[in-house]
């Protein structure tokens, strides 16, 4: 295949939710614009659970409700708290989200992909997939100039560069503009998607017409590791999953497989997935290493966004509003210094970090970068915890002929034998100050 020779206004490397938000920003603004994908289609490698946050796409394609594949407007939100044979749980649905344009919808990210890929070449971007960026090129100061690629004569120039080529960002990396990911800061996700009838799923989750449901999980399905799982309701099909850190994996040789299953046995699990199909499977890295875990977000004609900068919301579970909107404020930085005739230079491009320090982004990881440190120390808070609190749940709805006083005063025995009054309190101090 030949490649392009002019130079482009930007590249830009990777074709999912970031990428697909900086190329499409810029191509609608009138920049001559490349996307690189190195899958055969975008969205063939992408893997997402997959909650597509409105209002970060509404900033990019007002309309978007007219065209994009969505599958269902969620109306209920689950989050349960898991025991072996139990869960104990808070439950919120509101017909406002019946009456208002969808908030949050989920999604299928192979369809969604290639339909916000269209919309990117409808703006006017060169888009090519199955291309791999083996490097970027830099002039004799160090500033990037472009990109090579796995093609005779792949050398293609821009005046900057967005990397959003995913979690392990191996363009990044092997330019030495960030750290390989650590084990310790990414998690290692798994799901499966379960097709049966659109009335089935309706009737078991009390859905009518297009509403949809979310369930997040957390307790004993992770095995005492760092992790999560999820069920989301589609048109058709049931997306189910879980991801744990990728380092507790390795330390108690737990496969994610073994996992998965055993989520799908829970009790509470098994029932609503109960004669479906599965026809899908992928695995996925995720970072969570938090605020802390994030690299440098831009240099000398560069800028990172998306998973490949680490723009996780693990203690909320939000990851695509936080890919689509840092794709769009690094494009938005662009255009002001292309009309204001200014190169992509580090000094220039630090509005970038400005803008990021402004939006929920940052303000949302920094108010909680202290939760993944806090979960890898203290592992009462998914090793003991779900099970006490489920116990609890357990002995106080029996009606067994004890009295109430007397269940109350067991229950609190054994949250302190296993924790100790100080240990309590403590665990309770450690919560507040994480989250401050």
């Amino acid at each position: 295949m030949n490649q392009p020779t002019e130079k482009f206004d930007v590249i830009v490397v990777g074709a999912g939710p970031a990428g697909n938000a900086a190329a499409y920003t810029l191509a609608k603004a009138g920049k001559k614009v490349l996307q690189l994908e190195r899958g055969e289609y975008p969205g063939s490698k992408n893997v997402q659970g997959a909650i597509l946050y409105a209002d970060a796409l509404e900033k990019i394609i007002p309309d978007f409700r007219d065209s994009a594949p969505l599958e269902r407007h969620v109306v209920e939100q689950r989050m349960w708290l898991m025991e072996e044979q139990s869960h104990l749980g808070t439950h919120f649905r509101s017909d406002q989200y019946n009456q208002q344009p969808g908030n949050r919808y989920t999604i299928i990210r192979a369809r969604f992909d290639k339909w916000f890929s269209d919309q990117v070449q409808q703006a006017g971007a060169l888009v090519l997939c199955e291309m791999t960026v083996t490097e970027l090129l830099k002039d004799e100061s160090g500033r990037v100039i472009g990109v090579n690629v796995d093609r005779e004569n792949g050398r293609i120039y821009a005046d900057a560069v967005i990397l959003a080529d995913g979690v392990n960002s191996l363009v990044a990396s092997r330019a030495g503009l960030r750290e390989d990911i650590k084990p310790a800061a990414v998690a290692l996700g798994v799901k499966e998607i379960i097709f049966m009838p659109k009335e089935t799923i309706d009737a078991r989750f009390n859905l009518t017409g297009q509403e949809g449901a979310v369930i997040e999980m957390f307790g004993s399905i992770s095995e005492g590791m760092v992790g999560t799982g999820f069920l989301y309701t589609n048109k058709d099909s049931i997306s189910v999953g879980i991801g744990c850190m990728l380092s507790d994996m390795k330390q108690q040789q737990t496969t994610p497989v073994e996992l998965l299953e055993k989520l799908k046995r829970h009790p509470s699990v098994a029932p609503l997935i109960a004669g479906g199909e599965t026809r899908e499977y992928a695995a996925h890295l995720l970072p969570e290493g938090g605020y802390d875990a994030l690299p440098k977000l831009y240099g000398e004609g560069w800028m990172l966004v998306g998973d490949s900068a680490g723009f996780l919301n693990a203690v909320h579970r939000e990851g695509s509003n936080l890919a689509m909107t840092t794709g769009r404020l690094a494009a938005e930085t662009l255009l002001e210094l292309f009309a204001a005739g200014q190169p992509a230079s580090a000094s220039n491009l630090a509005r970038y970090q400005a803008r990021l320090d402004e939006s929920f982004v940052m303000k949302d990881l920094k108010k909680y970068r202290k939760i993944p440190g806090m979960l890898d120390r203290q592992r009462q808070f998914v090793a003991d915890y779900p099970g006490l609190l489920n116990q609890a749940a357990f002995n106080f709805f029996s009606v067994d002929g004890r009295d109430k006083e007397a269940k109350e005063k067991e229950i609190i025995a054994s949250f302190r034998q296993r924790r100790s009054l100080l240990g309590l309190l403590g665990d309770a101090f450690r919560v507040w100050r994480a989250t401050r």
